[in-house]
């Protein structure tokens, strides 16, 4: 088995699709906006963002603005923290060291939902 996609859950598709694209810089595959849903190439996975309405039933609302458990693997941590936070993303934690050995960050999308940056070790 290999994994291929990942969904992520938001409440403005048009803010998540900017987001994604412009302030982490992920290409963005196919834009089904007219459908509630918007692809991007995520560095060997697909994100798939989906729309959730604000009147959906409450399960589907649980969805949207939690912890994700996604992390992006990057070279040098605090340059990609400064250039994130040069383009307006929010970050609920700084770099940290931790005991595993890497740095974590931790980053907040519009929608709320939290994911993560780390790195094995800093550069």
């Amino acid at each position: 088995m290999k994994l291929n996609t990942i969904r992520l859950f938001v409440s403005d598709l048009v803010a998540a699709r900017d987001f994604y694209a412009s302030a982490l810089g992920l290409p963005l595959k196919a834009d089904g906006g007219e459908y509630g849903y918007c692809v991007f190439d995520a560095g060997g996975c697909t994100l798939v963002v989906e729309a959730v309405a604000a009147d959906a039933p409450p399960d589907d609302l649980q969805l949207v603005g939690r912890f994700t458990g996604l992390s992006f693997e990057v070279a040098d941590i605090d340059a990609v923290y400064d250039t994130l936070r040069g383009r307006g993303v929010v970050f609920a934690a700084s770099p940290e060291r931790q005991g595993w050995g890497g740095t974590v960050a931790t980053l907040r999308d519009p929608a709320g939902n939290e994911l993560q940056i780390y790195a094995w070790s800093r550069a």
